[in-house]
């Protein structure tokens, strides 16, 4: 089975302010791992599209989307987009473009059968990017882009996006809580930011907030008692995976106690669940993570049960 790695070197040289944790040197330290542990010559590479106006304004509203293009800076100078978090530099625009072109680029290389599975390896990440809002460190919401092609280009039904990012993904709630065609579930530590998630109102979120100090084993018991059940009575025909690596316990941005062993299981049931009901697709997109060796680690394991071993 062919595994896609999509990537782009621009993705690297969207840089914000001194201290920040979400770096250019996260997608380094998953290629340094990648090489080091011998995965990456079993993956097949390709570099990230630029997403068109067409596939964001299926998540984004226009006038969002105008906004963010017209805030992109000139060199030397910097856009905070929300209270601080999100910031836009020379390069932050077309990295942007390359994070959500990846998602696409993903789903039609596993709708094509060209890959059985993809990761996107993209920065900045995405999931808490609201239908026109940026918060974050995220600006457009590549998984929602992804799925939300799979539904408009390749007539798919049934899409479910997965977030187990220690964060709950709000962005992703917000674009599709009335989208029936699509099963939104996800792991989260409440109460923390971004302070979304608790309640549920719709049948197509499953939402499984997890107090401070969970070890994996209360999250593999959260996946088994909640998302599993709902995956396999929604049957998806695509699963999109917001991969956020920020729940391990070598994060000190979070309290989840996670390990890389955690982070393959997951994977691998989640791949289980793709092979019954979806011939296996699977794309995965890079969310969180900001221990850089950890993070590493992390997705490397997510890569190697991509593959199957």
């Amino acid at each position: 089975m062919t595994i896609a790695f999509i990537t782009h070197h621009e993705c690297s040289l969207h840089r914000v302010a001194v201290h920040h944790p979400e770096v250019p040197e996260r997608l380094s330290a998953i290629d340094d791992r990648m090489l080091a542990s011998g995965i990456s010559i079993l993956l097949s590479h390709y570099d990230a599209p630029l997403v068109t106006r067409e596939q964001l304004l299926r998540v984004h509203t226009a006038d969002y989307v105008d906004y963010v293009e017209s805030s992109s800076p000139g060199p030397d100078d910097m856009v905070c987009l929300d209270e601080g978090d999100t910031v836009m530099t020379e390069h932050t625009l077309q990295a942007a473009r390359r994070a959500a072109g990846a998602a696409v680029l993903g789903v039609d290389l596993v709708m094509s059968g060209e890959a059985s599975s993809a990761f996107c390896s993209v920065r900045p990440p995405g999931h808490h990017a609201e239908r026109a809002r940026a918060m974050g460190f995220c600006i457009f919401n590549n998984v929602a882009v992804g799925a939300a092609h799979a539904l408009a280009q390749h007539g798919l039904e049934r899409v479910a996006v997965v977030d187990f990012d220690v964060h709950h993904g709000n962005g992703t709630e917000d674009i599709f809580r009335d989208e029936p065609r699509v099963l939104f579930c996800s792991t989260f530590q409440h109460p923390f930011y971004p302070h979304t998630g608790e309640a549920v109102d719709s049948p197509h979120l499953v939402n499984v907030p997890l107090t401070r100090g969970v070890t994996g084993r209360e999250f593999r018991d959260a996946v088994k008692g909640h998302w599993l059940p709902a995956l396999e009575a929604f049957k998806p025909q695509l699963i999109m995976i917001s991969a956020g690596f920020d729940g391990h316990r070598e994060e000190d941005m979070a309290d989840f106690r996670l390990v890389e062993d955690d982070y393959a299981w997951v994977t691998r049931e989640l791949k289980e669940v793709a092979k019954r009901h979806g011939e296996g697709r699977l794309v995965s997109c890079l969310e969180g993570g900001y221990a850089l060796s950890a993070l590493g680690r992390s997705a490397c394991v997510h890569l190697d049960a991509l593959i199957g071993h």
